[in-house]
């Protein structure tokens, strides 16, 4: 293997794996060599499409047991290990069925090699580096002096000023390839510079970057937004010394928070209305849409964004609506009808448009 991993590590993995699949699992290796599995007798076989998915860096499913060499039935996916493609961990049955558990395979896989690392110099550091950053992020009490004396190993000082980027993974998908997107997220940390980024289980990748250099490298987390958008949502938090991160955390959360529908990054500092949003919880947002937004049709609201858009101008929405006026103010009557809300009138819209930022539409 790519990677001198032990089988025993191997074994590890995929009982573990198979603990929470209930199916059979093979770790296959950059030859196609089934490593280790919970289907003992297969240890040692060639596994034709796990050499293809080493290959080719693509998740491969296989609908039959029949038809390639070494091959059953299941989902075969690459997991990257520092960059590279090191094995396929491979789990059994239809693939209907288990690839609700890739994202679980990987992870776990992950976990695994990470209590294994082979570099225990590089380990030790970045095991310290863990601790420190979460420490600070929970303002947990760390020891100052050792505090001041590690960070001397990165160049820097409590009294410089930070912000915390977070990138937030939505709990509510599945990502097939989550070990490509780690890395992606790995490889914009590393592109701005700054060596301080850390996991925070189960689902935040965080970085503290340096207050000069967020405008410059800004575009990297637009560009790594769009590129996995729904999946990723990332947060720019509020300048703060380093020792003040925690601050800059919490800001961070709630841009992340902030963002609704297609949105993908959001930057506390230009945040105002969806500042408050971003604190409101689901249940009360149920309740508000309930209330408003949800009383009318989606072609009502469409409406009604451009007419917000286009600062309640009755011609300017008309124009771009290709609408009669006529018309127009008929569907805005409509709407106040529906709902009780007056949308001519500074108040009443102004509880229309919290509903269409709740909703994800302005």
């Amino acid at each position: 293997m790519a990677l001198s991993i032990k089988q025993s590590v191997a074994q590890q993995i995929v009982e573990a794996v198979k603990d929470v699949a209930g199916h059979d699992i093979n770790f296959i290796d950059v030859k196609g060599i089934i490593f280790a599995s919970t289907d003992k007798k297969r240890i040692g076989d060639y596994h034709e499409i796990g050499h293809q998915v080493i290959k080719t860096g693509e998740t491969i499913e296989v609908d039959s047991n029949e038809g390639f060499f070494g091959t059953k039935k299941g989902v075969n996916v690459p997991f990257i290990y520092k960059g590279d493609i090191c094995a396929v961990i491979g789990i059994s049955g239809d693939p209907e069925e288990v690839r609700k558990y890739v994202y679980l395979a990987q992870k776990i896989t992950a976990l695994i090699l990470r209590e294994h690392e082979l570099d225990q110099k590089e380990h030790d550091k970045k095991t310290q580096l863990n601790h420190i950053m979460r420490s600070i992020i929970n303002h947990d009490y760390i020891n100052l002096d050792y505090l001041k004396e590690f960070l001397k190993n990165y160049q820097t000082t409590l009294k410089d000023n930070y912000q915390t980027i977070l990138i937030k993974l939505d709990s509510r998908y599945n990502p097939s390839n989550l070990s490509m997107i780690e890395k992606y997220i790995n490889g914009a940390f590393e592109r701005t510079g700054s060596k301080l980024y850390t996991f925070n289980y189960a689902n935040e990748y965080i970085l503290f970057l340096e207050t000069e250099k967020v405008d410059k490298y800004l575009h990297i987390f637009e560009e790594l937004g769009q590129k996995y958008s729904p999946i990723i949502k990332i947060g720019v938090g509020r300048q703060e010394e380093l020792s003040h991160q925690y601050v800059s955390y919490q800001s961070a959360k709630i841009a992340v928070e902030s963002l609704f529908a297609d949105e993908y990054i959001a930057v506390f500092d230009s945040l105002d209305l969806e500042i408050l949003l971003g604190n409101v919880g689901q249940e009360t947002k149920k309740l508000y849409l309930q209330k408003t937004i949800e009383k009318i049709s989606e072609k009502d609201r469409k409406i009604l964004k451009t007419y917000f858009s286009l600062n309640m101008s009755l011609k300017d929405s008309c124009e771009q609506l290709y609408l009669h006026k006529n018309t127009l103010q008929y569907r805005l009557d409509k709407i106040w009808k529906e709902t009780g809300y007056n949308p001519r009138e500074f108040k009443d819209a102004a509880v229309l448009y919290v509903g269409l930022k709740m909703l994800g539409e302005q």
